[in-house]
C-alpha cells in the first residue's frame, strides 16, 4: 500500500515564502508573535530585515500592512484564522480593503480541525466575513502544493486577498499536473452523476466520499474550489447542467461560506438540486481531529450521506 504523504499547508507557504525572498525584494513578513505556528520563521530567518513581529497586537499589524503596502512594499500578514478576521476585522475592511492596498492575509488554523486548542483558536466564520468585504479575494488552498503555487500566484496579484491555512498535516493530493489558476476551479475528476465541490482541508474528506459513492457505481465530479472569491461561476453553473445535482463541503460555518456562494450562483443562474456540507451553525469543542469532522458532520460518511440526498432530488 503506497504511503501518503503528509505536509502542513503553512509549513509550504512559509518555506514558498522564504524562496520568494531573494527574487520579491518588494516582500516584508509581519507576524503577531506566533511565527513558529504560522512558519513565516523561514523567512525570517532568511531576511531579518524585512520581518517584522508586533507581538499581541493584530489591529496594528494590519494598519502597518496598510502603511508598508502604500509605499509599494508587498506585506504577507499572518496570524490565526481567528485573531485576523476577528480582531483586526476593521483594520483590514477600513485600511486595506477600502484603499485597495496589496496586502496577503494568510491566516493559519482555520476550521474546527484545529482539534484540540478548541473554539477560541478555531475560526469557523472567518471565510464569511472577508467574503463580505468588497473587494476582498478569499483563497483556500488543499493541501502542500497548491498551497505553494496559490502564494507564487497571489504575487502578481492586483488588491487585498486573504488565504485560508489549516493547522494539521494533510495528504498531498497534487503532483507536477497542478495547475493554480486564480478565480478558477480545478478538476480533481470528472463524473456525470453529481458533482461535489470542495475547498481547503476539506478536499481529502471529498476525495474519500468519492470514492465510496464509485463502490456503489455513482460517478461523482469532484472541484476543488480554492478560490471561493471570486467564485467560478461557470464551473458551477457547467457542473449544474452536465451532473444536475451538487453538494459542497468545507470546513466553516454554513452561513456565509463556500456553500452559501455556490447556492447563490445556482439560484441566479441554473436552478438544481443542492446539499452543504458545513458546521451547522455551530461553534466547535476541543478534541481529535478526525472525531470531531464527524461529529459536526464533515467526514466523508457525511459528504457521502449528502450526495445520496441531492441525487433524490435530481429531476430526469
Amino acid at each position: 500500500m503506497k504511503r501518503v504523504e503528509l505536509v502542513t499547508c503553512r509549513s509550504a507557504y512559509g518555506k514558498e515564502l522564504a524562496e520568494l525572498g531573494a527574487t520579491h525584494p518588494e516582500i516584508v513578513v509581519l507576524d503577531a508573535d506566533i511565527s513558529k505556528s504560522t512558519c513565516t520563521y523561514h523567512f525570517a530567518r532568511v531576511y531579518p530585515e524585512r520581518a517584522f513581529n508586533f507581538g499581541v497586537a493584530e489591529q496594528n499589524m494590519m494598519a502597518a500592512a496598510a502603511g508598508l503596502a502604500a509605499v509599494g512594499k508587498l506585506p504577507f500578514v499572518s496570524t490565526y484564522a481567528v485573531f485576523a478576521t476577528m480582531r483586526a476585522c476593521e483594520q483590514i475592511r477600513t485600511f486595506i480593503a477600502y484603499p485597495r492596498m496589496n496586502v496577503r492575509i494568510v491566516a493559519t488554523h482555520g476550521g474546527v480541525a484545529v482539534g484540540w486548542d478548541g473554539v477560541t483558536h478555531q475560526g469557523t466564520e472567518d471565510i464569511g466575513m472577508m467574503r463580505t468585504i468588497p473587494g476582498m479575494a478569499v483563497v483556500a488552498p488543499a493541501d502542500a502544493v497548491s498551497t505553494r503555487a496559490a502564494i507564487r500566484g497571489c504575487v502578481s496579484y492586483d488588491g487585498p486577498m486573504y488565504i485560508r491555512l489549516g493547522r494539521n498535516p494533510a495528504p498531498v493530493i497534487y503532483g507536477d499536473e497542478f495547475s493554480f489558476v486564480f478565480g478558477r476551479a480545478y478538476k480533481v475528476a470528472d463524473g456525470t452523476d453529481l458533482t461535489i465541490i470542495g475547498s481547503g482541508s476539506q478536499l481529502p474528506e471529498c476525495i474519500a466520499a468519492r470514492a465510496a459513492l464509485a463502490e456503489e457505481g455513482i460517478s461523482a465530479r469532484l472541484l476543488d474550489m480554492h478560490t471561493i472569491k471570486p467564485l467560478d461561476e461557470d464551473a458551477v453553473v457547467a457542473a449544474a447542467e452536465e451532473t444536475g445535482a451538487l453538494v459542497t463541503s468545507e470546513d466553516h460555518n454554513i452561513h456565509g461560506g463556500l456553500g452559501s456562494a455556490v447556492a447563490a450562483v445556482l439560484a441566479r443562474r441554473c436552478p438544481a438540486p443542492m446539499e452543504a456540507v458545513a458546521l451547522a451553525d455551530t461553534f466547535g469543542e476541543s478534541g481529535d481531529p478526525k472525531l470531531l469532522l464527524e461529529k459536526y458532520g464533515l467526514s466523508a460518511a457525511h459528504i457521502k450521506a449528502a450526495a445520496l440526498r441531492a441525487l433524490a432530488r435530481k429531476v430526469g
